[in-house]
């Protein structure tokens, strides 16, 4: 029984440095291309090597909102400040139980209108139509029963006007210039039919204008740490799959699309909680089933500012519902799995979300639960355990430092010392303690998500430091 014991717990320790190894040259070639293709962009910029501002393309703003009366004229507001000419505004209220309606139409001097609605991709009938033609660009406020965040977005996909659509949560704000650098990749090449943005949590942020004015470190360590996650993803993967037309999720936060594309492909499914990544990878199976030429990319200087949960419950509960996105995605377009036909896409986007993203929570719990019993039953060494675990922790907390003073310094953002220090000292807090705490949601999140896959996720809001 010892010796079937031992080689057990043989294969699970190759198993994990194997794995390891893989998520370690995964991350560390990601940070390093992304960290080079910043200061490139920020080398041109500097030269005046950028597309002039006469150019734009009609866009339209779609912002569904349910129950987003603290921060939503914050957020329309922001969207006014932009640097751009040719855009409306779309808010679509999913049957807000608040005042969400009242606060729009108080705030933007909204009148009701009579205006038919054609219904190219599905989604529930509107109630009533406002309008407002006193600001800068036209908005548009359509209220409608609750059918869920895909069906908002669809409706608003319906209402648009522009051949081109953006979509952007309720609770977010727009950089003054984020709008222009994100269509800039449309006016760059060709069968363009999806840009994505960077997302960056604005909790301890100070906006004017769309203008970050003041920027430091939450005060608080749940959304302190979010940032360090945050900017190493978006540093990281995103820029790397994006050489290779290999994006399958785009944020929900921020993201532009060609909408007849969408429409062909049968806009968001209103059917998944993980709305954002679906249509992505609905994109690339729709597009290449019936060779239509298309690129995907990654505009990893359009930032939009969003509220990042600021305690555990409402984190767990908004990483619950990704996970469930993530899950209903991958089950649903399970074919692009080393398919041929998907090219690189479906053999290294697909499998790396399949290994390091849906199944990881499994395998880290597993893990854990591993050496707690090998170290029971006196079967682990445990000061190379402790090694092992120390190096896990300090290169990835190198990895985020790098990703974060990366985004800081290319944007030319001032960060103060202790804000700095506060950085560095939470790095190895976020890569162990709230990495695995995350692992275990992730990892029960399946659990009964049937009866609650078309609902809204809910986090407490708090009024956007917008001015």
């Amino acid at each position: 029984m010892r010796d079937a014991f031992q080689a057990f717990f043989q294969c699970v320790g190759i198993f994990f440095v194997i794995y390891m190894i893989g998520y370690a040259s995964f991350l560390f070639l990601s940070v390093t291309v992304g960290t080079s293709t910043l200061y490139s962009s920020k080398r041109k910029n500097l030269l005046k090597n950028e597309l002039t501002k006469d150019y734009y393309i009609p866009v339209s703003i779609i912002v569904p909102a349910h129950n987003e009366s603290v921060t939503i004229e914050a957020t329309i507001r922001s969207l006014l400040a932009l640097e751009y000419k040719l855009y409306e505004i779309v808010i679509v209220d999913d049957g807000s139980t608040d005042d969400t309606a009242k606060v729009i139409q108080e705030a933007f001097k909204m009148r009701r209108i009579i205006r038919p609605i054609q219904k190219r991709v599905p989604c529930t009938t509107e109630e009533a139509v406002f309008e407002s033609q006193e600001q800068k660009v036209n908005i548009t406020l359509i209220q409608k029963k609750n059918g869920g965040k895909s069906d908002a977005l669809n409706m608003g996909i319906n209402a648009s006007r522009y051949p081109y659509f953006i979509c952007i949560d309720a609770d977010s704000v727009l950089q003054y210039d984020s709008l222009e650098k994100v269509v800039r990749p449309i006016l760059e090449e060709d069968n363009l039919i999806a840009v994505g943005g960077v997302v960056r949590p604005c909790n301890g942020a100070e906006i004017k204008d769309g203008h970050v004015i003041k920027y430091q470190l939450p005060k608080k360590l749940v959304p302190c740490m979010q940032v360090l996650e945050y900017d190493r993803s978006f540093l990281a993967s995103r820029i790397l799959f994006d050489k290779f037309n290999g994006s399958i999720i785009i944020s929900g936060a921020f993201g532009l699309f060609r909408k007849n594309i969408v429409i062909d492909a049968g806009g968001y499914d209103r059917s998944t909680m993980g709305e954002d990544m679906e249509l992505i990878v609905k994109l690339h199976v729709f597009c290449r089933k019936n060779n239509i030429p298309y690129r995907i990319r990654y505009a990893a200087d359009a930032v939009c500012w969003t509220q990042v949960p600021e305690n555990l419950k409402d984190l767990f509960k908004q990483r619950r519902r990704w996970h469930i996105g993530l899950f209903q995605s991958m089950l649903s377009h399970r074919e692009m799995l080393a398919n041929p036909k998907f090219g690189m896409v479906g053999f290294i986007s697909y499998i790396y979300f399949l290994v390091y993203e849906l199944l990881s929570p499994y395998i880290e719990v597993f893990g854990v639960l591993t050496m707690i019993l090998a170290f029971i039953i006196d079967f682990i060494n445990v000061p190379f355990m402790i090694l092992f675990l120390g190096i896990y922790v300090v290169y990835s907390s190198m990895m985020s430092l790098t990703a974060f003073f990366a985004r800081i310094h290319t944007i030319d953002m001032k960060l103060s010392v202790y804000d700095g220090l506060k950085a560095i000292g939470l790095c190895a807090v976020e890569v162990s303690f709230l990495r695995f705490a995350l692992a275990w949601v992730r990892m029960t999140s399946l659990i009964g998500y049937r009866s609650k896959k078309a609902k809204w996720g809910r986090i407490e809001r708090k009024k956007i430091n917008f001015k």
